[in-house]
């Protein structure tokens, strides 16, 4: 199994974009039966933050098609994609240089990319990294014990939680 989180999907930035590099992380891994995503949620929040004013201001579609080439480079070597729903994010960076990485416009590109991953059937299986984190008082936001702060990164009691969340099931 490899995992592949954080970045981006479409673009280049903290990191080369997941499309340039998964020939190298994942399919050209001896051994690779299955692989975990969850990224996205960089191509939706960094544009239009003072880091990156004059970024690429993805849509949810965007997004989107880059998940479906993916999933499908990694079917034609016969690797099973488990994917997950962007993590909750709201205030994400709030009173900091990457102010704005959170607005409601995101917010609705997020739930727009995660109502897509839960329902296409495009995925092998899902964890929902998304409910896992959430706050259940409010769902957009990460739940206080597991933010590492920032509002957007779990802390280890959040990676903890995503852990043991996780159905073994999925990789047989």
């Amino acid at each position: 199994m490899r995992c592949i989180a954080g970045n981006r999907i479409l673009s280049d930035g903290a990191g080369i974009s997941a499309l340039a590099r998964f020939e190298r992380d994942v399919l050209s891994q001896p051994g690779v039966s299955h692989v975990v995503i969850i990224v996205g949620i960089n191509d939706i929040g960094w544009p239009g933050t003072a880091i990156e004013l004059g970024g690429i201001v993805r849509t949810a579609d965007e997004i989107i098609a880059g998940y479906k080439q993916l999933i499908e480079r990694a079917h034609l070597r016969s690797i099973r994609v488990i994917g997950s729903p962007l993590t909750p994010f709201e205030n994400a960076f709030a009173g900091r240089p990457n102010q704005g990485y959170f607005t409601p416009d995101k917010e609705a590109k997020r739930l727009a990319v995660n109502d897509w991953i839960r329902s296409s059937g495009a995925f092998d299986g899902i964890i929902d990294f998304d409910k896992i984190l959430a706050d259940p008082a409010h769902p957009g936001a990460i739940a206080a014990v597991y933010d590492c702060g920032d509002r957007l990164h779990p802390n280890d009691a959040g990676y903890r939680a995503m852990g043991e969340a996780i159905d073994l099931k999925l990789f047989e």
